[in-house]
């Protein structure tokens, strides 16, 4: 019985998770494929002019921590040499809003 509980529980979460993902598909094409593309690889005018990377290639993937993901949407990113801003903060999302969108991000990966 305590089993069961367990699994039915592991199931709900991965569920709502999915579903969280999902619900965040909108957002993302809002505010992130103007310039990270609406397939992730950065390929649209915008992306090209700031060098994005291409989150569809897993070696990037793997180079990028969830944790420096959050980071750079909540806080946004600056040029290091001229303090030019690359991409602005979205210090307004909710910490659950945030992680589904690198969520989303991660499911470009090929």
């Amino acid at each position: 019985m305590k089993k069961l509980l367990i699994y039915s529980i592991m199931i709900v979460g991965a569920a709502w998770l999915t579903a969280r993902a999902g619900d965040v598909k909108p957002l993302y094409e809002k505010e992130c494929a103007k310039c990270h593309g609406a397939d992730g690889k950065g390929e649209t005018k915008m992306g090209k002019r700031l060098g994005v990377k291409d989150y569809t290639d897993s070696k990037v993937q793997a180079e990028l921590k969830d944790d420096a993901a959050c980071k750079a949407i909540k806080d946004g990113l600056k040029d290091k040499k001229t303090d030019k801003t690359l991409m602005k903060p979205f210090d307004t999302l909710k910490d659950d809003e945030i992680k589904a969108l690198v969520e989303h991000m991660r499911s470009f990966k090929k």
